[in-house]
This record gives structure tokens, sequence and C-alpha cells, in this order.
């Protein structure tokens, strides 16, 4: 595994960001526009109140169904055009925008906390406590977790914290494998066995000399996973589980649109295509950050690079 690799070597805490990574993310054109995409869309959400044109949930019959400024029929007024109730679809997206990333950072965070203390425990302590939580998150994982979904939002009835609290449910696991797998190689170390050996508390060897070669992994793994989350809310608004109206989310615009497609198409492409815009700029920009902070990674980089100037250098001296 690639995170228990780049695990193998101690990581100091409280270091600055290199230039060097900074100029390998501003070469790195797909990931650098991720990341441009991806701190517009928090932009979005973060000031949607004073940059929304209009209350996503106001509505005006009069002006339902109004096509986008570029079509027959567009206005100034709405850019992206109007649902069927007459609310501005630009409104929309931007609100849409606060309610996904909320949902999506939440479950992060609390998914990723429950898994990398389960993951801690496991891989510390080993023996027959590995042996339990892991045959737990193999019980965890085999349940299909949409089901699980669907049932508990069903008894709980639909709400963004009963979301977020399922989706946190159903995505610890993976935080939980990838931690136990780097705790165990690193449990072996010598400089933990010396910790170990002096006398150094359980909880000083885990966090001072276990918990640093984490972090970074686990941050990587993280932003992979946020795209899972986001496609997930999208997929349960859309089935009615998620967000309900009159709040607003990216999925449930979909749903509400979905009977309008074939003469009102923006309704579905607009928040579909802010769908797949956030997905797509944070997988460019976490497989940029997954390479450049495993050092395995980045000694095949500085070889193909390398390979490639001596390849050049061959060819101007042969001319």
């Amino acid at each position: 595994m690639a995170a228990s690799a780049s695990a193998a070597s101690p990581t100091p805490v409280g270091t600055r960001v290199p230039r060097g990574r900074i100029s390998e993310l501003w070469h790195d054109k797909t990931a650098a526009i991720g990341l441009a995409l991806i701190l517009l869309i928090v932009f979005l959400a973060l000031f949607a109140p004073l940059i929304a044109p209009y209350d996503p949930a106001a509505q005006s019959i009069m002006a339902r169904l109004k096509p986008p400024v570029w079509m027959e029929r567009g206005t100034w007024e709405h850019l992206l055009g109007t649902d069927n109730l007459g609310r501005d679809v630009l409104s929309r997206i931007i609100w849409g925008a606060r309610a996904t990333l909320t949902i999506g950072a939440v479950t992060c965070l609390l998914a990723a906390t429950l898994g990398t203390v389960i993951g801690l425990w496991a891989g510390f302590m080993g023996g027959r406590t590995d042996s339990i939580l892991m045959r737990l998150v193999d019980i965890q994982v085999s349940f299909p977790g949409i089901l699980l979904i669907l049932l508990v939002v069903a008894v709980l009835g639909p709400g963004v914290w009963t979301l977020v609290a399922v989706l946190s449910v159903t995505n610890w696991m993976v935080y939980a494998r990838l931690v136990r797998g780097i705790v165990s190689s690193t449990r072996q170390t010598p400089y933990v066995e010396a910790a170990e050996v002096i006398g150094c508390r359980p909880a000083r060897v885990i966090f001072r000399h276990i918990l640093p070669n984490i972090v970074s992994p686990l941050m990587t793994l993280a932003i992979l996973e946020f795209t899972n989350i986001v496609l997930a809310e999208a997929a349960v608004s859309f089935l009615g589980f998620g967000v309900q109206p009159p709040a607003t989310s990216w999925g449930l615009d979909v749903a509400s649109g979905r009977d309008y497609l074939f003469i009102a198409w923006w309704l579905v492409t607009f928040p579909g295509l802010a769908i797949v815009a956030t997905v797509l700029s944070i997988n460019l920009f976490a497989n940029w950050l997954r390479v450049t902070t495993d050092p395995e990674e980045r000694e095949k980089r500085f070889a193909r690079a390398e390979a490639a100037r001596r390849r050049r250098g061959r060819r101007r001296a042969e001319a």
C-alpha cells in the first residue's frame, strides 16, 4: 500500500509547506485548475448570502420556467433561468454549494475521527483486539451502504443531520483500515520500540511518534472520500431522503427538475454540472497531493523527469 510506504519514515510536525511543493502545484496545470475550482466553490458557499441574487426559496409564478439568458425568452434577471416555481436557478446552485459542502465536510470529519480512533487502537494493541475490530470493519463493509442509509433515514426521518450521521457510520471503515495498516507497520520501527523501552506511555508513543505519520495519507484519503460523500448526498437527496425543501442542495435540485427534463433542461443540467465540477476538481487536486506526499511516487516522478532530461541532452548532443 502506497500509504503504508509513505508512513515508514517519521514526518516532522508543524513544518511549513516548502516552496518546491507550491512550485510543483503551479506547474501541474490540472492540479492548479482543480484547486482553483475548489476555492471558487468554497468561496460561493461561504458568501452565498452576499453573492446569490435572490432568496433560493423565493417563488414567482410569473417567472416560472424562464430559460437561461442566452436563449429566447431568457432575461438578465435570471442568468441560468428559473424552475417550475419561478425560483432562480443560479441562486439555488450557490446556496446548494453551502449545503453540499457542509454535509461533506462534517461527515468527513466525523468518519475520519471515528475510523482513526478505531484504527489506532487496533493497530497499536494488536492481537485479539485487532482481530475483533477488523472483523467489525469487515461486517460493516459487507453491508450495503445505500441500504443502511435508506433504513436509518426511513426510521429517523429525512434531514440534514440524519444524513450526516448515517453517512459517517457508513464511511469510517476505510479510515480504520488505512490507519490500522500504517500503525501496524510503524509499531515495529526502531524509534517506536526505543520510545517504549525508555518508558514512554502508550498515549505519548501514539500521539508523538505514530500519529504524525498518519496525517499525510489520512488527509489525502479524506479529500478523496469527500467526493464519495458528495455523490452519496446527491443520490440520497435525489431519492427524497436527504435535504428537504425549502432547503436546497444540488441532488434535490436534480430530483425536482427531472420531470421537466425535456422542456426545461437547465433545471437538471446546471446542478449536475456543479456536482461534476466539484468531484472532478477534488479528484484532480487529491491525485497531485497523493503523489506529492508519497516518497515512492515522488521518486518515480523524479526518475521519469531525469530520464527525459537525459534524452533531451542526448538529442541536443547528436544534433
